[in-house]
């Protein structure tokens, strides 16, 4: 299936991606799309012959818990809307805890790494089974990005990959931003990664940008791309021609004329390895973090999953590593052994950041009524209140905080921030004549 160049698209950029020249198709997050109709702009480019690929972000495939029906269910509905030839999904765990450790569920509200280790992969392999049987088109896997690494981890990322290809059968979507970032972050040789993993497994490829700080690489998807970037991109065309390849951007967007000149990076990149002659980077290497002990090519001669206690017991194991983990990033728990700990303090900042922005993007009624004090106010809440459902939630959870504790002192803020809350949190909208009633309030208040 060849896709060809692509963008991935979202609302905040839908007119500039309608006018870029020269794509052949979009990837736009399943989350963010109704299961009954779909956007304008995509249906305009649908009409004009442009694939769509619903890529989704919450199914949590790496976790210890079974794909969640309902979820299966949403992704197979945007697949069959838009049409698409294919679905992709991360190889990631986003939640933990639950009946499993006897603790609460507790929501990431980011992508975080799976252990490489046989007893992690069995529990992936069963996981994308049950995805690949509920949805009507293929399923391909992302490689994540990471700031950390698991202890004790048996396989690299390439032997990981390779394993879970053979076991399943699904594709790959190659993220080569995400192979930079474990290059600075964690001293893997992308190269070697790619020479480990089966190239003709993939069925297309992602490109975006980040930046450094103090040594520590951020998968930002808000920053041009890199040159080292493009290397990467480089090294995988020297080894397959990638069916799609396809530029990702998720905040800070720029004009559209920076997007078309990404876009014309990323085609010579492909071109120059289509000569053979791959561009090099101008930029002085970034030193890698130590590299990970060598692991063992090959499983043990038992699985943890074949043995007595059977499968569940694997998953309990896992559970129990994840909610640990998870725990310590979002609820203050102490450091699991192995881990490092400075690099949990910069996941658990990032963790926290972007979980303020995200809910000032699904509810920017918030900073509108907060003012400058809703990011330092968020935090705070953030601190002491662990995710444990969806970011809508978690916004109508920060407001009710906030009103039980009196606040904002501002009376004017504090009714409207009462109205906003008892709105969205009511099981129907308000009626036209409260809300005009509540308008009318407001003014004469503010008289």
């Amino acid at each position: 299936m060849k896709l060809g160049i692509g963008i991935g698209w979202r609302p905040e950029i839908a007119d500039e991606v309608e006018a870029l020249p020269g794509i052949d198709w979009v990837e736009a997050v399943a989350e963010n799309l109704c299961a009954d109709h779909l956007p304008a702009s995509l249906t305009r480019l649908r009409e004009r012959g442009v694939t769509v690929v619903p890529h989704g972000v919450s199914l949590g495939l790496g976790g210890a818990e079974r794909p969640d029906p309902g979820r299966l269910t949403a992704l197979a509905e945007r697949a069959a809307l838009l049409g698409a030839p294919l679905v992709t999904e991360h190889i990631a765990f986003v939640r933990a805890g639950g009946p499993r450790t006897a603790s609460p569920v507790l929501e990431a509200g980011h992508l975080l790494p799976v252990p490489r280790t046989w007893a992690a992969l069995d529990v992936l392999c069963e996981n994308v089974r049950i995805a690949q049987d509920s949805l009507p088109v293929p399923l391909a896997l992302e490689n994540i990005a990471a700031l950390i690494c698991w202890p004790d981890e048996e396989l690299t990322e390439g032997q990981f990959l390779a394993e879970l290809v053979e076991r399943t059968g699904v594709g790959l979507l190659i993220d080569v931003a995400n192979l930079h970032t474990n290059h600075v972050n964690r001293g893997e040789d992308p190269a070697t990664a790619l020479d480990e993993l089966p190239v003709e497994a993939i069925a297309y490829v992602h490109v975006a940008g980040g930046v450094e700080k103090d040594g520590v690489w951020h998968d930002t998807h808000a920053h041009p791309v890199t040159a080292p970037v493009l290397d990467v991109l480089a090294e995988l065309r020297s080894r397959v021609s990638p069916p799609g390849v396809l530029l990702e951007r998720d905040d800070d967007f720029p004009p559209a004329a920076e997007l078309a000149g990404e876009l014309d990076a990323i085609r010579a990149t492909l071109d120059a390895g289509r000569a053979g002659a791959a561009p090099r980077s101008t930029e002085p290497p970034t030193a890698p973090a130590p590299a990970p002990a060598p692991a063992p090519a090959t499983a043990p001669a038992t699985l943890p999953a074949s043995g007595p206690a059977g499968p569940d017991a694997v998953r309990d194991r896992v559970a129990v590593a994840q909610a640990s983990l998870l725990s310590a990033l979002v609820a203050g728990a102490p450091v699991p052994e192995g881990f490092d700990h400075h690099r949990l303090g910069v996941q658990s900042r990032a963790l926290a950041a972007k979980r303020a922005d995200v809910v000032a993007k699904v509810a920017p009624e918030l900073p509108e009524i907060l003012g400058p004090d809703y990011r330092d106010a968020f935090l705070a809440y953030a601190k002491a209140r662990p995710m444990s459902a969806g970011y809508r939630r978690d916004a109508l959870d920060f407001a009710e905080q906030l009103l039980v504790a009196g606040r904002p002192t501002d009376n004017a803020a504090r009714r409207r921030l009462t109205y906003w809350w008892q709105d969205r949190a009511a099981p129907r909208p308000p009626r036209r004549t409260t809300r005009l009633a509540r308008a009318a309030r407001s003014v004469l208040a503010g008289r």
